[in-house]
C-alpha cells in the first residue's frame, strides 16, 4: 500500500518580548487553554527536561478533538519538536516545530511548521486539514503575542463547594447528562450537547439572566467518568474574554465534595459597552464572579438534590 503524501505548512509572527519569555510561554503546555484559543485541556502524561508527552483537546475547524503528543525541548536552539502519537481523524499523522528567533530591538520571530498526512489521503481530507491547520496557527500566534507583550492582564479564578450525602457516581452524572439540564436547572433556558466522541462533547447553552434576559454561550466539556469534568467556552458572554472551568467529584467517606471552578478573563475594551460609561474592570469582575458563582450553586445545589435521592433507590 502506497503512503500517502506529505504536506508542510509554516506560520510566523513577529513579537516585541525577549526570545526566553516566549520559549517559556510555548514550553508550559498546562497553561494553553488560557492562552490558546483552539486549546481546551492539557494533561501532562511524562515529563523530564528533554521531552514530554502530553494528551491534548482542541477545536479543529470549530469541531472538539483529541490527541496525544511527544514533544522534545532544544532549550538551547530554542526549539520545541512535536508529533502526535495517536491522531485524530481525518489527520493520519502530524507534526512540526516552534522555532523561536531573537530579532532585532527586542523583538523575536517565531515560526510554526506543520508537516501532516491525510487518511486514505483524500483531497477532501486534507483541504479540511490544511483549513484547520492554517485556522489555528494563525490563532496562537496571535493569541502568542498577546501573551508575551501584555503579560500584565490578569486572570481571576473562583471555585464554589458543596457536600452530598451520596455518591461520586450519581452527582458525576448529573453533571454529565447536560443534555437534560433545561429541564432540571432553572437558570438554563436550552441547551445542544453533541458528543461524537465518547466523554468529548459539545455543548451550546441558552443561559438566563435573573432579570430574565438570556445570553448563549458554546463550551467544550472533556469528561473523565466518575470524577472530572473541565471545560473552555468557545463562544463567552459579552464581558468575558475567557472563561474555562472544571467540575470535580472527590469522594470524602460516606459523602461526596463537589466542587466547581472558574478562570475566567475580562473583555476590558468591551465594559463600558455592557456596564455602561462609567463601568469599571473591578466592577465586571465583581458582576462576573457573582453571576457564574450565583449559576454554579443553582447547578451544584441541584446535582446534590438528585445524587440523594437515588441513595438506597438502586439502578434507574
Amino acid at each position: 500500500m502506497a503512503t500517502s503524501a506529505i504536506h508542510e505548512t509554516e506560520h510566523q509572527i513577529t513579537v516585541s518580548a525577549e526570545p526566553a519569555a516566549v520559549y517559556a510561554v510555548l514550553a508550559d503546555a498546562g497553561t494553553w487553554p488560557a492562552v490558546f484559543p483552539p486549546t481546551v485541556h492539557v494533561e501532562l502524561l511524562s515529563h523530564d527536561d528533554h521531552e514530554e508527552r502530553i494528551r491534548i483537546w482542541a477545536t479543529a475547524n470549530g469541531k472538539p478533538k483529541g490527541w496525544t503528543s511527544r514533544r522534545e525541548f532544544d532549550r538551547e536552539r530554542l526549539r520545541i519538536r512535536f508529533r502526535q502519537e495517536k491522531s485524530s481523524h481525518p489527520v493520519a499523522a502530524m507534526g512540526g516545530e516552534w522555532i523561536v528567533e531573537p530579532g532585532g530591538r527586542g523583538s523575536t520571530r517565531v515560526r510554526l511548521t506543520h508537516d501532516f498526512r491525510a487518511a486514505d489521503d483524500d483531497s477532501a481530507s486534507v483541504r479540511w486539514i490544511t483549513n484547520a491547520v492554517n485556522r489555528n496557527s494563525e490563532a496562537e500566534l496571535a493569541a502568542l503575542r498577546r501573551a508575551v507583550e501584555s503579560p500584565g492582564d490578569r486572570l481571576m479564578t473562583f471555585e464554589d463547594s458543596v457536600t452530598v450525602r451520596g455518591s461520586a457516581a450519581g452527582v458525576y452524572e448529573f453533571l454529565h447528562r447536560a443534555d437534560l439540564w433545561h429541564e432540571r436547572l432553572t437558570h438554563v433556558a436550552a441547551i445542544t450537547v453533541t458528543e461524537e466522541t465518547p466523554n468529548l462533547q459539545l455543548m451550546e447553552m441558552e443561559t438566563r439572566s435573573r432579570d430574565g434576559s438570556t445570553h448563549t454561550t458554546t463550551s467544550v466539556r472533556v469528561c473523565f467518568p466518575d470524577h472530572l469534568i473541565v471545560y473552555k467556552q468557545l463562544r463567552t458572554p459579552p464581558l468575558l474574554s475567557l472563561h474555562t472551568g472544571r467540575w470535580t467529584v472527590r469522594p470524602d467517606g460516606d459523602r461526596t465534595v463537589v466542587t466547581s471552578a472558574h478562570t475566567v478573563g475580562i473583555a476590558a475594551d468591551r465594559v463600558t459597552d455592557v456596564l455602561g460609561a462609567q463601568g469599571t474592570v473591578a466592577q465586571a469582575r465583581d458582576l462576573a464572579r457573582k453571576a457564574l458563582s450565583g449559576n454554579s450553586m443553582l447547578t451544584l445545589n441541584a446535582a446534590k438534590d438528585y445524587a440523594e435521592s437515588r441513595v438506597g433507590a438502586g439502578p434507574r
